[in-house]
């Protein structure tokens, strides 16, 4: 599949593709869709501060498809191991707030799986190989 920024940028695209989408189908959801209609999620209130947490939350993995092809290799390596273990643990974590839907845990699955891969691409992807990286793409 090419560079190791390429995996890993098409990754976090596919990551970020599933957690958009998993948002758009929890809108056909006619119990969550009244919730969030009443401004109210499974008793947790909707409020500015929670919209703006949300947003730079996703805004992560957004950025990381990008800053994953622009960084540095040796930054790459480490702003992938933080943002994906980071994403990986919210989005368990997220299942254990209420018994999930179906549709939520299989959507859940392949974000734990992608982010999980990307922690595990970027872990083995070593400093000295980064730095390799860096010097023939800088030679190019």
């Amino acid at each position: 599949m090419g560079s190791m920024r390429s995996k890993l940028s098409t990754l976090w695209l596919f990551a970020t593709v599933n957690y958009l989408y998993c948002d758009v189908v929890s809108l056909m959801d006619p119990a969550l869709l009244k919730q969030y209609v009443a401004g109210t999620i499974n008793g947790m209130v909707v409020s500015q501060g929670f919209l703006l947490g949300a947003g730079v939350l996703v805004e992560i993995p957004m950025a990381m498809i990008v800053m994953s092809r622009i960084l540095g290799p040796t930054a790459v390596r480490w702003s992938s191991l933080v943002a994906a273990s980071l994403m990986t643990i919210v989005q368990a974590a997220s299942l254990f707030v209420k018994a999930p839907a179906a549709y939520y845990v299989f959507f859940s699955v392949i974000e734990i799986g992608t982010t999980a891969a990307i922690v595990l691409l970027a872990w083995r992807w070593t400093a000295q190989k980064a730095v390799r990286t860096q010097s023939s793409e800088v030679a190019a």
